[in-house]
C-alpha cells in the first residue's frame, strides 16, 4: 500500500507572509489536495527574539485569505523543544554526535586558518574523538554531529535533480547549542519526521540545508523524504526580488484589490506550467500540478501580468459574487473604511446593478470600488477640480432645464431616461454629449464615470432629481 501524501507549510513567524512563502505553501497545498494527502502547518518560532504573535496572525490569516486551508492542528516548533533534544540524546547514545568544548576564540581561529587555506569546512573536528574527561570544567558544551568525512551526500530532488556534496566540505554541524536549545536543522529533521512528512517542498535556498538534513536522516536511520527545491522569485529585470518588485506581505496585495483566485492563479504559473494554459480555477490546479514540471530556473514577478490576469478574474466573475467579495474585502482597501460604514441595502443593491458596467473597466477591487464612487458620494457632491471648472453659471441653468425634463419621467429605467435626454437634445439644437457632461458632473462630481444612463439607472428617480437640484442654477 503507497504511503499517503504528507506535506507541510514551514514558515518562520519574523514576518508577515510574503509572495515568495504564499507560492511555496500554494505548491504543497495543490501537491497534498491532488493526491487526496494532508497539507500540514507548523510554525518554525524556535528563533525567539525575532518570533512575533503578529506574525503569526499574519500567516494564519493570509492563507486563510488565499484559500489554502491545512490539515489537523498547527504546529509549534518551539513547543517541541525536549522532543529535539530528545532526539540529540538518541544521537550521542548511538556515537553519532558528541559533545564539543571548543571555545568562541578556537572557533574563531579555525575558521580563519580554514578560509586562508581555501577549505569550506570550517570545524576542524577539535573535539569528535576526544575523550569527555578532558573536558574543562564548568564549560556547558554544544552537541555536534558526526558527519561522515569522506564519500557524497546525494538528493535525489524532483525538480533539481541530483545534487551531489563531498562530505570532505561539510562540517560537524551543531545539533544543541550550549543552553540546551538544539538548532534550526535538527529541529525541522525531527518535526518533519515525527509529523510523518513524505514530501519536502520549499525554495531551493534550502538546498544546501538539504545536504545537512540528509546527513541528520541518516545517521538516526529515518528514511528521507522526497525533496523538490523550486526556484525563488526575481524581479522583472532578473535580480533578486525586491519591495519595488513585489516582495511584499499577502496583505499588501489584499489591500491592492487582488482577487485570491487571481493570486492564485499567477502564483502557481510562477515556475511551473501546463502547455500554454495560463488560467485555471482551482480544481483544474489541482488536477494538472505535479513537481517535475517546475523549471529550475528563477521565476519572473511581474505586476502588469498579474494586475491583467486579476481584470480577468473580475470580468468573469458574476456580478453577485463580485458584491459579496466587494463587500467582505472593502474594509481592507485604502479609504475603504468610509466605504463599509455605507454598505446597507440600498447601496449594494445599486451596487449589483451598477456591476455589468463597472467589472468592464476594473483591474483591481480599488478600481472596481472607485468606479462605484458615485453610489456613495454624500451629498452635496464632492467636485473634482475638472469636474467643478465646468460648473459655469451656463452649465448650471442647463442642469435646473436637464432636471425639469427628467422629473416628467415617472416609469424610470434606462431606456426612459435615455429617451427623455435625446429629446431633450433635440429640442435644444444640442448635441447628446453637450448634455451628457453636464448630467455627469452633476450625479457624480467628476468628468469621468460608467455610462452616464447606466447611472441614471443606478442611483434611481429620487436621487438623481436630488443631486440635480443641488446644482441647479
Amino acid at each position: 500500500m503507497t504511503q499517503p501524501v504528507v506535506t507541510r507549510f514551514a514558515p518562520s513567524p519574523t514576518g508577515f507572509l510574503h509572495i515568495g512563502g504564499a507560492r511555496t505553501a500554494l505548491f504543497n497545498w495543490l501537491y497534498a489536495r491532488g493526491h487526496g494527502g494532508k497539507m500540514l502547518l507548523r510554525i518554525e518560532d524556535t528563533d525567539r527574539e525575532r518570533s512575533t504573535d503578529a506574525a503569526i496572525k499574519a500567516i494564519l490569516d493570509g492563507l486563510k485569505w488565499l484559500g489554502l486551508d491545512w490539515d489537523d492542528d498547527v504546529v509549534y516548533q518551539f513547543k517541541r523543544a525536549e522532543r529535539h533534544r530528545e532526539v540529540v540524546a538518541q544521537l550521542l547514545a548511538s556515537g553519532h554526535a558528541y559533545r564539543c568544548y571548543a571555545t568562541a576564540e578556537e572557533l574563531t581561529a579555525m575558521r580563519e586558518q580554514a578560509r586562508a587555506a581555501g577549505r569550506t569546512r570550517l570545524y576542524n573536528g577539535l573535539w569528535r574523538d576526544r575523550d569527555p574527561s578532558e573536558a574543562p570544567a564548568g564549560v556547558a558544551p554544544v552537541i555536534r554531529l558526526k558527519a561522515p568525512l569522506t564519500g557524497e551526500t546525494v538528493i535525489e530532488d524532483q525538480v533539481q535533480g541530483r545534487v551531489v556534496w563531498q562530505n570532505e566540505n561539510l562540517d560537524d554541524l551543531v545539533l544543541l547549542r550550549s543552553d540546551g536549545n538544539p538548532t534550526y536543522m535538527l529541529a525541522v529533521v525531527a518535526d518533519d519526521h515525527d509529523m510523518g512528512v513524505t514530501h519536502v517542498i520549499r525554495g531551493d535556498d534550502h538546498l544546501t540545508n538539504a545536504a545537512r538534513q540528509k546527513q541528520i536522516y541518516d545517521a538516526l536511520g529515518w528514511g528521507l523524504p522526497s525533496m523538490s527545491h523550486i526556484p525563488l522569485i526575481h524581479g522583472p529585470d532578473g535580480s533578486k526580488l525586491s519591495k519595488r518588485h513585489g516582495a511584499l506581505g499577502v496583505d499588501a496585495y489584499r489591500s491592492m484589490g487582488y482577487l485570491p483566485a487571481a493570486l492564485r492563479n499567477y502564483l502557481v504559473r510562477l515556475g511551473w506550467s501546463h502547455g500554454d494554459q495560463e488560467i485555471f480555477s482551482t480544481q483544474e490546479m489541482i488536477e494538472a500540478f505535479d513537481l517535475p514540471a517546475i523549471g529550475r530556473s528563477a521565476a519572473r514577478f511581474d505586476f502588469a501580468k498579474l494586475e491583467n490576469l486579476n481584470g480577468h478574474y473580475i470580468r468573469h466573475s458574476d456580478d453577485q459574487s463580485l458584491v459579496t467579495l466587494v463587500a467582505e474585502e472593502v474594509g481592507h482597501l485604502p479609504n475603504g473604511a468610509s466605504i463599509k460604514a455605507k454598505l446597507n441595502e440600498t447601496t449594494l443593491a445599486q451596487l449589483t446593478r451598477a456591476m455589468p458596467g463597472l467589472k468592464e473597466r476594473a483591474k483591481t477591487l480599488i478600481d472596481l470600488i472607485d468606479g462605484a464612487h458615485f453610489i456613495f458620494a454624500d451629498r452635496p457632491l464632492p467636485m473634482e477640480p475638472k469636474a467643478a471648472a465646468l460648473l459655469t453659471p451656463e452649465t448650471r441653468r442647463l442642469i435646473g432645464q436637464l432636471r425639469d425634463a427628467l422629473a416628467e419621467v415617472t416609469d424610470w429605467r434606462l431606456e426612459t431616461t435615455e429617451a427623455a435626454m435625446r429629446k431633450f437634445a433635440d429640442q435644444h439644437g444640442l448635441k447628446l454629449g453637450s448634455v451628457a457632461q453636464p448630467l455627469r458632473v452633476a450625479l457624480t462630481g467628476r468628468t469621468t464615470s460608467p455610462g452616464i444612463f447606466d447611472v441614471l439607472a443606478v442611483l434611481g428617480r429620487d436621487e438623481c432629481l436630488g443631486r440635480l437640484q443641488d446644482l441647479a442654477a
